[in-house]
C-alpha cells in the first residue's frame, strides 16, 4: 500500500507518499480500507520529531479515520468485512490501510458519509472523556474552551451546550467568534484583544468558570486558575503554550480546585475503548440526531498533506482539515 512517511523529522515537506508493507491485522484488531483521515496538531508535533508514536503503533501519522472493514483478525465478534466504520487510531491514518483494534471502532453515523466521519473520533473521544469523565461537566455550570475555533473546540461547544452548560470560548479574531456563536457558545473572548480572566469575571459575575479546557499549557496555567470557580476544575490537554509554569498552590488551596492534565494516544487499548463505549453511547444519538455536527473547514487530497499542515499550524481553519484517500 502506500502512506505518508516521515523520512526525516522537519517542516511540511518532510510529508512524503512511499509504498510501504501492508499491515497485518493482529488478533483482536480489523483491517480498515482508509476513505478519508483528519489532521490533529499530534500529526504536526510527529513530523517535527517531538512525539513518537506509543510502542507497537503505525509509524505513519493519522490518529482517525473512515472506512471500510476489509479483513477480520482473529477472534473478531461484531464486525465483519464490509461495514462501513470511523476509528480512533494510534497512528496510521494518513495511509490506504490501518489495522484497528475493535474496541477503537465506532459504526459510520447514519447520515454521515466518510469524509465527515472521519473528522469525529479523536475530537469526540478527547471532548468526551476530558468534558465529562475527568471534569465532569454538568448541566448550568459554565465551561471556558480556549481555542474555540479549533476541531477541539468547535466540538466542545457543541457538547457542552447539548448537556445545558453555558459555554465561553477564547479565540483569535472575530470572524472565529462568530463561528462559535453559531455553534453555540453564549460569550466570545478575543484574546488578542481581551484580558481572558477578566472577561470570564465579567460574564460570570465575579463567580469564575466550573471548568476550563485548556491546550496552552504553561502559558495558561496561574490565569486559568485565577478564572477557576470554587471547586472549579482545569483540565490540560495541549501545550501549545510550553510545558512549565508556575502556580501559586494558594489560590488553588483557596478555590478548592483541581488540575488534571491528559493525553488519548498513549493510553492503554482498554482505557481507549472504555472512551469510545462511552461516545458510542452518549454522543453518537445527538450525531445521529443532527445535534452534533462534525465541523470540516476543508478537504483535501491525502497527497496534499503537507499543505492540509500548514493551514493547522497557521491555525486558519475553523473545525477540522480532511483528507481524502
Amino acid at each position: 500500500m502506500y502512506a505518508i512517511t516521515i523520512p526525516e523529522p522537519g517542516g511540511p515537506e518532510a510529508l512524503t507518499w512511499a509504498e510501504v508493507p501492508d499491515p497485518v491485522p493482529a488478533a483482536g484488531e480489523v483491517l480498515v480500507e482508509v476513505a478519508a483521515t483528519a489532521v490533529n496538531r499530534a500529526d504536526l508535533l510527529q513530523r517535527q520529531g517531538f512525539y513518537d508514536p506509543p510502542e507497537g503503533a503505525s509509524p505513519y501519522p493519522g490518529l482517525e479515520c473512515a472506512g471500510r472493514i476489509v479483513a477480520l483478525g482473529a477472534g473478531v465478534a461484531g464486525w465483519a468485512v464490509g461495514d462501513e466504520v470511523c476509528a480512533l487510531l494510534s497512528g496510521g491514518g494518513y495511509a490506504e490501510r490501518v489495522a484497528v483494534p475493535v474496541g477503537q471502532l465506532l459504526p459510520l453515523p447514519k447520515g454521515l458519509g466518510p469524509t465527515d466521519a472521519a473528522a469525529l473520533p479523536e475530537v469526540v473521544a478527547t471532548v468526551w472523556s476530558n468534558l465529562f469523565m475527568v471534569a465532569h461537566l454538568r448541566p448550568a455550570e459554565t465551561v471556558l474552551l480556549h481555542g474555540g475555533a479549533s476541531g477541539i473546540g468547535t466540538m466542545a461547544i457543541q457538547l457542552a451546550k447539548a448537556v445545558g452548560a453555558r459555554v465561553l470560548v477564547t479565540a483569535g479574531s472575530p470572524e472565529k467568534l462568530a463561528r462559535c456563536a453559531e455553534l453555540g457558545a453564549d460569550v466570545g473572548i478575543d484574546y488578542r484583544r481581551q484580558d481572558f480572566v477578566e472577561a470570564v469575571r465579567e460574564a460570570t459575575g465575579g463567580a469564575g468558570a466550573d471548568v476550563i479546557l485548556d491546550i496552552m499549557g504553561a502559558k495558561y496555567l496561574q490565569r486559568n486558575v485565577d478564572a477557576l470557580a470554587t471547586n472549579g476544575r482545569l483540565v490540560i490537554i495541549g501545550l501549545q503554550g510550553g510545558t512549565k509554569g508556575e502556580l501559586d498552590l494558594n489560590t488553588l488551596l483557596k478555590k478548592r480546585a483541581a488540575v488534571a492534565a491528559t493525553s488519548l494516544r498513549g493510553r492503554p487499548i482498554a482505557e481507549k475503548a472504555a472512551i469510545v463505549a462511552a461516545v458510542r453511547e452518549h454522543v453518537w444519538p445527538l450525531i445521529e440526531a443532527g445535534v452534533v455536527k462534525p465541523v470540516v473547514d476543508r478537504v483535501l487530497s491525502l497527497a496534499e498533506a503537507a499543505e492540509a499542515h500548514r493551514v493547522v499550524e497557521a491555525s486558519r481553519q475553523v473545525g477540522k482539515v480532511v483528507l481524502k484517500v
